[in-house]
């Protein structure tokens, strides 16, 4: 196969099918993973008839409860006893951060509740309960 035209010049074709195939495989490992990376520790959050919908911003400082009783923030497991001294250093690096509390449903109300109390002895004052909306019958 000969890159030269029967006129003799050079003929300089970019083929650009591998490039669009590798950009279309990157752009679909993003949109699988993102998700992932956003949504955090899994818990199941409580049903309600109408959720509302937040939007997620970088601002928002995410707090998890897991079935189990154990304690997230930001993604990082923290023991009971440090809870508080987290979330204190937290608040005074950056005071009007917004909380998004996600609590499985499965908790007892108490366990919510010390959470959200440790939330407001820091001094976090826009705290919210995120729930998912109940499917249709």
């Amino acid at each position: 196969m000969s890159l030269k035209p029967a006129n003799g010049t050079v003929r300089s074709d970019i083929n650009v099918t591998p490039l669009v195939d590798v950009c279309l495989v990157l752009l679909v490992i993003f949109m699988v993973v993102t998700p992932l990376i956003q949504a955090g520790v899994k818990v199941d959050v409580p049903k309600t008839v109408k959720a509302p919908s937040l939007p997620q911003t970088q601002e928002q400082l995410n707090v998890t409860v897991q079935a189990d009783g154990s304690v997230w923030v930001c993604g990082t497991k923290t023991a009971e006893g440090d809870l508080h001294g987290a979330l204190a250093a937290i608040h005074e690096a950056e005071p009007d951060r917004d909380v998004i509390l996600r609590g499985d449903r499965h908790l007892q109300y108490e366990k919510i509740s010390e959470v959200l109390t440790t939330l407001s002895d820091v001094g976090f004052t826009r705290i919210g309960l995120v729930t998912e909306r109940k499917a249709k019958a």
